[in-house]
C-alpha cells in the first residue's frame, strides 16, 4: 500500500509539472502575440454559414505578401451589408468555410512583395480585400491599395472605399448624374445613402429624395431634400412633389420596391439595383423570405422599357473588382473621390467603433437598422467585457446559442438595411 501511495504521489507531481509547463508555454505564446509576434494574429473567423454564433475571434497564421502584394497592419475595418449576406451564405457562389470575412480596411504598410512600386513601409493606406479584411494583418494586390490623406483618420478611411466608390459609380458612371436631376435613394441613413447624398450635393440643383427609419430623420434631414419614413407610401409622396417622378432610383431593397422604383422613373430615367436586403429578414438564411421577396420583384418587359424610354441596371462593386478585373477603373474613381475629400466636398460618416470581439453586436446594430453611416471594427479597441465573453472562440454562451440555432428561422426580425 505504501508503495502504491508513493507511485500515485509521484504521478501527481509529474502531472502538476506537465500542466505547469503547458500553462507557462501558453502564457508565453500569448505574451509574444501581445508584443507583435510575426507568425500569428487575431482574426474574426466565420466557422460555418448561419447566425451570429458562427463568428469567433481566433488566432490564425499571419499572411506574408506574394509578388505584387502589400502587407498591411490593420487599424480599422469596414462592416457592410454584404458581410451579413456572406455570414448567412446568402450570396452567389459563396466561398468555403471557415473564412475570415471583410472586404475593406485601413492601416499601415508593413512589408512589400516583389515588384511593388509606389508604396513604402510605413505608408498609411486603405484597401479593398477579397475577404480576410477582419484581421490584424492582411495582404492584398497593390492595385487595390490607396494612400490615405494626411487629415483622414483610420476609421474614416475604413468607411471610405466601399460606400463612396459604390455611390460615385452608380451616380456618375451608370446614371450620368447632371445638373438639375433628381435622385431617389433608399436607406438614406446608411453608409451608401449618406455617400450618395454628399456626392449629389457636388452637382448644382440636384433634388434628393430619401427613405429612412423615422428615428434617423432628425440626424440626416440636412443631407437630403425630401425625407420619407421607410414604411410610408413613398411613391405617392414623391409624385406629390414631382409629378413626373425622378431621374435616378438607387435601390438596395429589391422585392416589391423594384416595381415601385421603375414606376417612378421619368423618361430616360435610370433604375439601379445594388442590393437585396428585403430578401433577408432574419438572423439566418430563410428560403421562404427569399422566395417571397423574389416573387414580389416586378417582371421586367423589355418592350415596355423601350416604349417608356427607361433604363434598368445593376451594380456590384465587388464583382467589378474581383471578378471582372476593373481595378484600373476603380483607381481612377478613387483619385476623383480623394480630390473631393481633400477639397472638403465629401467626408465619410462613421456611426460607431467596435472591437473585433464585438462583431456580433455590430452586425446586430445593422440588423436593427440602428446605424447612421458606417460601422467600423477598430482592431486596437478593447472590447466591452460582456461582449467579448460572447464573441471569443471559448465562449460558453456561443455554445448555448448553437443548440438553439434552429429557432432562429421562427424569430421575427426587422429587415436588414444597409
Amino acid at each position: 500500500m505504501a508503495k502504491e501511495g508513493a507511485q500515485r504521489a509521484e504521478e501527481t507531481e509529474q502531472m502538476i509539472e506537465k500542466e505547469g509547463g503547458r500553462e507557462a508555454a501558453e502564457g508565453s505564446a500569448a505574451g509574444s502575440l501581445r508584443t507583435g509576434d510575426t507568425k500569428e494574429m487575431r482574426a474574426v473567423v466565420l466557422s460555418a454559414f448561419g447566425g451570429l454564433n458562427k463568428l469567433r475571434v481566433s488566432r490564425k497564421a499571419m499572411p506574408e505578401p506574394q509578388e505584387g502584394e502589400l502587407k498591411i497592419r490593420v487599424k480599422a475595418c469596414g462592416l457592410n451589408f454584404i458581410d451579413l449576406m456572406v455570414r448567412q451564405g446568402n450570396i452567389d457562389n459563396p466561398p468555403k468555410t471557415p473564412l475570415v470575412p471583410g472586404f475593406e480596411c485601413s492601416g499601415i504598410v508593413e512589408a512589400l512583395g516583389d515588384s511593388v512600386k509606389g508604396f513604402e513601409i510605413g505608408d498609411r493606406v486603405m484597401a479593398f480585400v477579397n475577404y480576410n479584411a477582419w484581421a490584424e494583418v492582411v495582404c492584398t494586390p497593390v492595385e487595390f491599395v490607396y494612400k490615405i490623406p494626411d487629415d483622414m483618420s483610420f476609421s474614416e478611411a475604413a468607411a471610405f472605399p466601399m460606400n463612396f466608390v459604390t455611390a460615385y459609380m452608380m451616380l456618375f458612371e451608370v446614371a450620368n448624374l447632371r445638373e438639375g436631376m433628381s435622385v431617389l435613394v433608399h436607406s438614406a441613413g446608411g453608409g451608401v445613402g449618406q455617400a450618395v447624398a454628399q456626392l449629389c450635393s457636388t452637382v448644382p440643383n440636384v433634388t434628393v429624395f430619401g427613405t429612412a427609419s423615422s428615428f434617423k430623420h432628425e440626424a440626416i434631414k440636412d443631407s437630403v431634400t425630401h425625407l420619407f419614413d421607410r414604411n410610408a407610401d413613398y411613391v405617392q409622396e414623391v409624385k406629390r412633389i414631382s409629378t413626373d417622378g425622378v431621374d435616378i432610383v438607387l435601390d438596395c431593397l429589391c422585392g416589391e420596391n423594384t416595381g415601385k422604383g421603375l414606376s417612378l422613373l421619368k423618361p430616360l430615367g435610370t433604375y439601379i439595383l445594388y442590393g437585396s436586403s428585403n430578401m433577408v429578414t432574419g438572423e439566418t438564411k430563410s428560403f421562404f423570405s427569399f422566395a417571397k421577396s423574389w416573387w414580389q420583384v416586378e417582371k421586367v418587359n423589355p418592350i415596355k422599357l423601350y416604349e417608356e424610354n427607361k433604363v434598368i441596371a445593376g451594380f456590384s462593386l465587388l464583382n467589378l473588382l474581383f471578378k471582372q478585373n476593373r481595378g484600373g477603373l476603380i483607381k481612377g474613381v478613387m483619385d476623383k473621390l480623394l480630390n473631393l475629400y481633400n477639397n472638403k466636398k465629401i467626408k465619410p460618416v462613421v456611426d460607431s467603433l467596435w472591437a473585433l470581439e464585438e462583431v456580433k453586436e455590430a452586425m446586430q446594430r445593422i440588423h436593427d437598422r440602428g446605424n447612421i453611416g458606417k460601422l467600423i471594427l477598430d482592431v486596437e479597441k478593447a472590447p466591452t467585457p460582456l461582449m467579448a465573453n460572447d464573441s471569443t472562440e471559448t465562449s460558453e454562451a456561443g455554445e448555448e446559442e448553437e443548440d438553439h440555432e434552429g429557432d432562429n428561422e421562427n424569430k421575427e426580425r426587422m429587415p436588414f438595411i444597409q
